[in-house]
């Protein structure tokens, strides 16, 4: 779904999964440091809406879902997974709910499959699922923003900032009073330094929540029933993840980043060393240059140098090993 802010001025169109937003204005480091000082804000309209009503919504959704929200208070924003049944991630949830409806946005383009799945799950629950995309766009504000938010708009507020489901017919108007608009370039690079991952960057077919620091945050440890939840238990209390997430340094010489899924190597053993990991998102930040999110084989030393492809890095923890 292509946004109209891309008729903006300076908008470069965003690729791949990102497709139909704007991936920068013009500045790069400008539109950063913007969201860094809580202002402007980020079109994040390409991203999927899902709602779910009826008075079973939350107590259905604690038997599906990673997190604890059977009680969860209105207002109150949280995030949880969909697992496979060998608990492997397949769905990341960004849920608000507003005291009648719970609303979410997942990854763009995923909100098909989502709603196939709940559907699937309903049985004789009093819930109704519903794909709202069409109807609402999802507005990002940076923590600190005075920016007004309309009367009646549903946000997800969290420590880094506010999501907005905004009709989507108001989405130009908005802009239009919100500040300077940042692309979603800005938006990952503040993303990278969070060392937040993300469904379909972090994550391949075999990514366990433990492998990217999701326990706690989106996995709740003293609740079952969900699918994939043995996984879970047992990594958790027998056992240690395969793979880590870590943060890298990467060498400011080079010209080009290196794109995800870059074989990551030991420094020590050159360009022929076995393969340990491998780039899942890099980005330019304004302040910490050039930074990347990678997964790498949970044994390896934290402080030992890393080459991504020909690129120097050096790795900053994120998941103890």
């Amino acid at each position: 779904m292509k946004s109209p802010l891309l008729s903006l001025p300076g908008a470069v169109p965003a690729e791949g999964v990102d497709e139909g937003v704007a991936a920068h204005y013009g500045d790069l480091f400008r539109e950063q440091r913007a969201l860094a000082d809580g202002t402007g804000f980020v079109d994040l309209s390409h991203r999927g809406v899902v709602a779910v009503t009826g008075e079973d919504r939350l107590s259905w959704l604690h038997l599906l879902l990673t997190q604890h929200v059977s009680d969860l208070p209105a207002g109150e924003a949280t995030e949880a997974l969909i697992l496979s049944a060998h608990g492997h991630i397949e769905h990341a949830l960004y849920l608000v709910d507003d005291g009648t409806t719970v609303w979410a946005h997942v990854e763009p383009g995923t909100q098909e499959a989502l709603i196939a799945y709940l559907e699937s799950m309903k049985f004789f629950y009093r819930v109704e699922v519903a794909d709202r995309t069409a109807d609402f766009a999802v507005v990002y504000l940076p923590a600190g923003s005075i920016a007004e938010v309309p009367e009646g708009v549903v946000v997800r507020e969290t420590a880094e900032g506010r999501d907005l489901f905004l009709p989507r017919a108001d989405l130009e108007d908005f802009a239009a009073k919100a500040g300077p608009a940042a692309g979603l370039l800005a938006h990952e690079a503040l993303r990278v330094e969070h060392h937040r991952p993300r469904v379909g960057f972090e994550t391949d077919h075999r990514t366990i929540p433990h492998e990217l620091g999701w326990i706690g945050t989106a996995v709740h440890l003293q609740k079952g029933c969900y699918r994939g939840q043995e996984t879970v238990a047992r990594v958790q209390n027998l056992g240690k993840p395969p793979r880590r997430l870590v943060f890298l340094h990467l060498d400011g010489s080079e010209v080009h980043l290196p794109t995800p899924g870059t074989e990551i190597r030991l420094a020590s053993e050159g360009p022929d060393g076995r393969k340990i990991g491998f780039v899942t998102t890099s980005v330019r930040h304004f302040e910490l240059g050039p930074v990347a999110l990678a997964l790498v084989k949970r044994n390896v030393p934290v402080d030992e140098p890393l080459v991504a492809g020909n690129t120097a890095a050096a790795q900053e923890v994120v998941v103890e090993p």
